[in-house]
């Protein structure tokens, strides 16, 4: 098992215009992903951000490969899609996970 996280930081000002963007495009394309096993897409609850809004995209693979295969491939789709849409505002941050343990 390997795991992706992608976080999207959104400003404040673009929040509306981000969840109406969630809710339709980006729930869209996450459904249609390839060699995606499982995935959870949540808003991020957290007392260190003031300003904006983060919303996260766990994706889980079957393997390392398929993951690199993600990254080349969707991962750069889905990016141009977002700055089609919002330039350079909305950043988008990426974090391996590579499971010692799980349980799930």
């Amino acid at each position: 098992m390997s795991i992706l996280s992608l976080t999207f930081h959104t400003p404040a000002d673009l929040v509306q215009s981000w969840n109406t963007y969630m809710e339709t495009d980006l729930e869209t394309m996450v459904e249609n992903l390839m060699d995606v096993e499982k995935y959870i897409l949540s808003e991020v609850e957290s007392d260190m951000i003031t300003e904006g809004k983060n919303t996260n995209l766990l994706l889980i693979f079957d393997s390392t490969e398929k993951r690199s295969d993600f990254i080349e491939i969707e991962f750069k789709n889905i990016t141009e899609r977002i700055e089609a849409k919002f330039g350079q505002e909305v950043m988008i941050f990426e974090t391996f996970l590579n499971p010692r343990k799980d349980r799930l």
